[in-house]
């Protein structure tokens, strides 16, 4: 396991993580795609959804990175927590900052009417699920072992339980 960095080292990781990764991702990319027209796209209810879906995306995501520097780590590979994360949005589903990072993307789809941002989403969630298999999953397991393994059996990776896990 990797030594866990200072408070202030891992909040300032997590941030630029929080720019570098996801604000690329959910963020730039999408703005160039669609150039972020002043003008949405459909009626009050779509654009009420389109928010909605973005803003619970936004809030999923900070949340989610601030478990990792509140654990004296970042979500980036290079500067893990020493400990597994399983509080929080983490006790529903095993990858929120993802499904959080998909559903900013496919609100500003629907916000802005663009096909090609559901191209996109659909692009990303392909090489965001090869990576939870190719890497995280073997990865966590190798670190934490059967503490992974127990809370990989009982909470579910991409659909969130009802419930919060306890374990």
């Amino acid at each position: 396991m990797a030594k866990a960095a200072s408070p202030v080292r891992a909040w300032i990781g997590t941030v630029l993580f929080l720019f570098l990764a996801p604000g690329i991702v959910a963020g730039f990319v999408p703005w160039m795609i669609t150039g972020w027209p002043w003008h949405p796209w459909g009626d009050g209810w779509t654009v009420v959804v389109a928010w909605v879906a973005v803003a619970a995306g936004v809030v999923i995501l900070l949340h989610a990175f601030a478990l990792f520097a509140l654990n004296r780590g970042t979500p980036a590979p290079v500067a893990p927590t020493e400990t597994l994360v399983v509080t929080g949005s983490y006790r529903y589903v095993r990858n929120p900052m993802y499904l959080a990072v998909l559903s900013i993307i496919l609100g500003q789809a629907l916000l802005f009417g663009s096909w090609g941002l559901v191209i996109y989403a659909v692009i990303v969630l392909a090489m965001v699920v090869a990576f939870v298999k190719g890497y995280e999953e073997p990865t966590l397991t190798e670190t934490y072992g059967e503490q992974y393994t127990t809370y990989r059996r009982n909470v579910p990776g991409w659909w969130p339980r009802l419930t919060p896990w306890r374990g």
